[in-house]
C-alpha cells in the first residue's frame, strides 16, 4: 500500500512547513531552504518493496541540510539509493560531491551528515536500505558515499530500468516477486560499485561460511533437535548473523532445513528399494517428529500428498533414471544456499 503526500491543496503560506514535516517523518531530521520569492510546491509517494521502503520526492527548487542528532546504532542504521528521474539534483557527503542527471544514481549514509540542492524542478527515488544489508550484498564495508553511478550505459543504465520498474510495480507484485526483484536489484548495485582485491576477499569468505553451514545442516538433517544455535556455533558466528545470511536470500534457517529434509524424504520415497519401510519411519528418519505436520509440508512442497506420490511412482524407473528430476532440484537448491520454493 503506497502513502502520498501532496502540497497542491495547502495553501501557499504552509506548504513549505508540511512538505518539512512530511520529509521529517520518512527521513529524519532536515531543513529546507527555498529561494528566494519562490512558490513552493511538491509531491511525495512512499511504496514498500521487499519489506524496503521506496519513495518518490518531486518538487520545485529547494536545498536542505540533514544533520543527524547522534550516529545510529550499526544494526539501525540505514543507506539511501538515490536515484535521479527529472532534473539535476547535486548531492554531498563527508567530503564529496555529486551532480545526478536523470537516470543518475548515487549512495549517501543516512547516519552521517549530509546535503542536497536542485536549481530546478526535479524527481527522484530514494530507496532506503539497512547498512549491514548493502554492505553484504555487495561484498564491502568501504562505500562510496556521493559518488556517481551513470545511468547512460551499462550496468547503471540497466540499474535505473530496476528502479523505475521497482516503483512503479511494487503494488503489483507479491511478497516473493519483490523479494526477487530487489536481489537483482542489489546484484546490479554491486556490479556498479565494483570491488577491490579486499572485497573479493570479503566475497570469498563468504562463499566459505555458506559452504561450511551447507555442509552442516546436511550432515545433521537426520536429527530433529537442529536448530540455529546448534549451526551457528557450529561454524562460529553468532546466531543473528546466521537468521541474517539466510533472509538475504528471503527464507529462513528452518525453511532451508524443512526443504532440504523433504527432498530426502521424496527420494526415499521414489526408492522401489524402500518399499518396505512406512512413510512415516521415512519422515521420522530425516528429522520430522509428526507424520501430520510432515504430511501437510510435502503437499504443499510437492502439490501431492506422500502417499499419492509414492503410489505413483513407477517401480522400475528409480534404477534407470536415478531421480534426474531430484538431482537438478538439489543443485538448484545447493546453489549458494538459494531456496527454491514450491513447485
Amino acid at each position: 500500500m503506497s502513502e502520498s503526500f501532496s502540497t497542491e491543496l495547502i495553501p501557499i503560506s504552509d506548504r513549505v512547513d508540511a512538505w518539512q514535516w512530511r520529509t521529517q517523518q520518512i527521513c529524519g531530521n532536515c531543513y529546507i531552504q527555498l529561494p528566494k520569492h519562490s512558490l513552493f510546491h511538491g509531491s511525495i509517494e512512499s511504496r514498500r518493496v521487499g519489506g524496503l521502503q521506496l519513495t518518490r520526492f518531486s518538487s520545485s527548487s529547494l536545498s536542505f541540510r540533514k544533520c543527524p542528532a547522534e550516529t545510529a546504532s550499526p544494526e539501525n542504521r540505514c543507506c539511501i539509493v538515490i536515484t535521479q528521474l527529472r532534473g539535476v539534483r547535486h548531492y554531498s557527503q563527508n567530503g564529496a560531491s555529486v551532480t545526478l542527471r536523470p537516470s543518475d544514481s548515487t549512495l549517501i549514509d543516512s547516519g552521517l551528515p549530509w546535503s542536497s540542492s536542485c536549481p530546478m524542478d526535479c524527481a527522484r527515488l530514494y530507496l532506503r536500505v539497512p547498512r549491514w544489508l548493502i554492505e553484504d550484498r555487495v561484498r564491502t564495508s568501504a562505500l562510496p558515499l556521493a559518488r556517481r553511478i551513470p545511468g547512460n550505459a551499462g550496468p547503471g543504465a540497466s540499474l535505473f530500468r530496476l528502479s523505475r520498474s521497482l516503483y512503479q510495480d511494487a503494488e503489483m507484485w507479491k511478497a516473493e516477486e519483490g523479494t526477487a526483484a530487489l536481489d537483482s536489484y542489489f546484484n546490479i548495485l554491486s556490479a556498479c560499485i565494483g570491488h577491490s582485491k579486499a572485497d573479493v576477499s570479503v566475497g570469498q569468505h563468504c562463499a566459505e561460511l555458506s559452504s561450511q553451514i551447507q555442509s552442516f545442516i546436511e550432515a545433521h538433517l537426520t536429527e530433529p533437535t537442529m536448530g540455529p544455535a546448534e549451526i551457528a556455533s557450529a561454524v562460529g558466528i553468532s546466531v543473528r548473523h546466521l537468521h541474517r545470511l539466510f533472509s538475504l536470500r528471503g527464507h529462513t534457517v528452518g525453511d532451508w532445513i524443512r526443504w532440504r529434509r523433504l527432498l530426502q524424504c521424496r527420494r526415499d520415497l521414489a526408492d522401489p528399494r524402500l518399499r518396505e519401510r512406512t512413510i512415516t519411519e521415512i519422515a521420522f528418519f530425516w528429522g520430522f517428529s509428526d507424520s501430520a505436520h510432515f504430511s501437510r509440508c510435502f503437499r504443499t512442497q510437492f502439490g501431492i500428498c506422500p502417499r499419492a506420490f509414492r503410489s505413483g511412482v513407477p517401480r522400475q524407473s528409480w534404477g534407470k533414471r536415478k531421480d534426474e528430476e531430484y538431482q537438478g532440484l538439489l543443485r538448484t537448491a545447493m546453489a549458494d544456499l538459494r531456496y527454491p520454493g514450491a513447485n
